[in-house]
């Protein structure tokens, strides 16, 4: 299955069943959590790869793995979670606007209410792997934009606060804010996104000073073009 392809159905339970099984460490993520961790790389001040952010997803520390049952069930399981991750990249890529976060739901009180804080827990542990980096956005002028991620996801918050995320309704309205801002975010990082780090490489042999000019002149390198490189 190519890395492109978007979780089926089917496959986005298996998932959820596995990271939810007792083979799974008991800190792993769950599904929404997950996703909120993942969007929070994909939109951020920087790449980072998956040798980096990959090992926490089975715990804060990076050092706890899963029993699995043989390498070819570890292939597939990192494969879900990189095409899981994807599907977040390609979308806010292609449609932003569209981006959907993974709120669980519950009732409360015959309302049907959105519930976002494992999502903004997953997504502060993202921000938390480049901390120094996401300083210009909340020294900003869209500041406001991270308010509903840090009332729903920080460690702590202020006292006078905490009505703001124990009243289901508040949270959920806070839910639904967050959504709305995610494109905003998104847009904020665009500009300012680091490029990754890539090594060039070369695809015909170095042309030693000393050797024949390519160009066939019969002459040497640094007589040839070379000369012309050092000139410049």
């Amino acid at each position: 299955m190519q890395l492109d392809q978007p979780l089926s159905e089917k496959e986005f339970d298996e998932l959820d069943n596995f990271l939810l099984s007792e083979r799974s460490p008991e800190d792993s993520m769950t599904m929404d959590h997950l996703h909120g961790y993942l969007t929070a790389i994909a939109i951020g001040p920087e790449p980072i790869m998956p040798a980096e952010w990959l090992p926490r997803v089975w715990g804060p520390d990076g050092n706890d793995a899963p029993k699995f049952k043989n390498a070819k069930e570890e292939e597939r399981i990192v494969n879900l979670i990189m095409r899981f991750m994807n599907e977040v990249l390609v979308t806010f890529e292609v449609a932003p606007k569209e981006f959907e976060p993974l709120f669980v739901e519950h009732e409360v009180e015959g309302q049907t209410l959105i519930d976002a804080e494992a999502w903004c827990w997953g997504f502060w542990e993202g921000m938390e792997l480049r901390p120094g980096s996401w300083d210009a956005i909340w020294d900003s002028e869209v500041g406001d934009l991270m308010r509903p991620i840090y009332l729903l996801g920080a460690d702590e918050i202020e006292e006078d606060e905490l009505p703001l995320v124990e009243d289901p309704v508040k949270a959920h309205k806070l839910g639904q804010e967050l959504e709305a801002n995610l494109p905003a975010i998104h847009k904020f990082w665009v500009p300012r996104r680091k490029a990754p780090v890539s090594t060039v490489v070369r695809e015909e042999p170095k042309v030693g000073r000393n050797d024949d000019c390519p160009c066939g002149s019969g002459k040497k390198y640094k007589k040839c073009h070379g000369a012309e490189g050092a000139a410049e």
